[in-house]
């Protein structure tokens, strides 16, 4: 028994997931009647759905509606242990991971840890914009933006309540894009009845991408059918505009004019989640570990990298798959099954992504949808991608919850989850 985390010693290979994303989720999950002990590790006691982080941004569903207890999705599983730490380093010497409540010995190590915020070396960006790469970043960028406009209801100043109500949002791929459009149904359905005494017409909800073509990884027609969604809403859109810097309120873009705005959110790019113990040559410069077909670590005979931390180059796909959950859910089943055929003593399967295809809503009634076939939008594409997002939530409680406010959200035309929660040291801004 690993003394100090009180872990058995049953005999069995032991497989140690660090991650509980979709990718080490999913790992845990095929292994789980096979007969390797498996010890899964994050610094969370719960999954979280990442594509719903935006409606919690905005008041749409709870952190709870898109959360799950990992302890209750294994709880009958005997040969699956559940340690909530920090991983700080890998000892491929001796098999043995640091974390912050001890070391633990493996016999295959799985690295899912996902991937973080990048700022792309922007400093200010990083101290002063707001990230939304988990579920506690997505409560928190709405509670600021309802606090911003508290403060400018109160304030006498054009210019300042201009400032606390712009809502300024970097990055077109499917995170700024569902962001910015939820933000403009907000602004149109739901700002003015809370804020009579506001001129909510002033509200600027503006999206910047760095390239030109927002959700670079959809279709052509798809990309200009969500510009033109978005553009209806009332969103102002900024392609091939570069962030410079940001003080927490002036934007510095590059050969435009600045824009002032309290609320900065960061959805332009990810980079992987480091962990101590691998040489320069197995990271990509964004931080992800190079894998080989079977999703092993370059260099490493019992150590693999499964989904956004991973990085398998192919000719078809030069910079590695991307970063989204389908190859994280597939990568695993096909790792899982390799490592239960490597121990029966089978042939492995070197792995070979489908892409389902990719999807984004814009609002109310309207969404992009680019399946392997054919490719639509409109009413039909946003009832495709409520149907596929409800049935990959876990939990018939969960699902029953995110539906009710889905329906209560489409019949009155409102979010109901307004609620801000204040930290102790919380100082309400003085009148200016």
């Amino acid at each position: 028994m690993d003394s100090m985390l009180n872990i058995p010693n049953t005999g069995q290979e032991r497989v140690v997931i660090v991650g509980c994303g979709f990718a080490g989720l999913e790992m845990a999950k095929q292994l789980k009647s096979s007969n390797f002990q498996v010890i899964l590790i994050d610094k969370n006691n719960y999954f979280q759905f990442q594509p719903l982080f935006y409606q919690v941004a905005t008041a749409g569903l709870e952190p709870r509606d898109i959360s799950f207890p990992i302890r209750k999705i294994f709880q009958k599983q005997k040969n699956i242990i559940i340690r909530i730490t920090e991983v700080t380093k890998v000892n491929h010497e001796n098999r043995t991971i640091e974390t912050l409540i001890g070391d633990i010995k493996y016999d295959h190590l799985v690295l899912a840890q996902g991937a973080t915020t990048s700022y792309f070396g922007l400093s200010n960006i990083e101290k002063f914009s707001q990230p939304m790469k988990t579920v506690i970043e997505s409560l928190e960028v709405l509670n600021s933006i309802i606090h911003n406009f508290e403060d400018a209801l109160v304030n006498s100043n054009p210019d300042k309540i201009d400032e606390l109500a712009n809502i300024v949002i970097v990055g077109g791929g499917p995170t700024g894009v569902e962001l910015s459009g939820a933000f403009a149904e907000m602004k149109r359905y739901v700002l003015p009845k809370d804020y009579p005494e506001l001129d909510c017409k002033r509200i600027r909800i503006i999206l910047i991408e760095a390239s030109s073509k927002l959700l670079g990884g959809l279709s052509e027609i798809s990309s200009i059918k969500a510009e033109k969604f978005l553009r209806n809403l009332g969103v102002e859109i900024m392609k091939e505009t570069q962030v410079l810097d940001y003080d927490g309120s002036t934007i510095l873009l590059k050969d435009k004019e600045p824009i002032k705005s309290k609320t900065l959110i960061w959805a332009a790019g990810i980079k992987g989640n480091a962990i101590n113990g691998f040489t320069q040559e197995v990271c990509t410069r964004s931080l992800r570990l190079i894998v080989d077909d079977f999703h092993r670590v370059k260099g490493y005979e019992n150590i693999f990298a499964l989904g956004d931390i991973a990085c398998m180059t192919s000719e078809a796909q030069p910079n590695g798959h991307p970063q989204v959950a389908q190859v994280a859910i597939q990568s695993a089943r096909n790792l899982a099954r390799n490592l239960v055929n490597e121990k029966k003593g089978r042939s492995l399967k070197p792995f070979r992504y489908f892409d389902w295809g990719t999807m984004a809503t814009i609002g109310r009634n309207k969404a992009v949808v680019d399946l392997k076939y054919i490719k639509f939008q409109g009413m039909i594409a946003w009832f495709a991608w409520m149907f596929i997002h409800l049935r990959s939530i876990f939990g018939v409680k969960n699902k029953i919850l995110i539906l009710i406010n889905w329906i209560w959200s489409y019949i009155t035309y409102d979010q109901s989850l307004r609620i801000t929660f204040l930290p102790r040291n919380f100082r309400f801004n003085k009148k200016e």
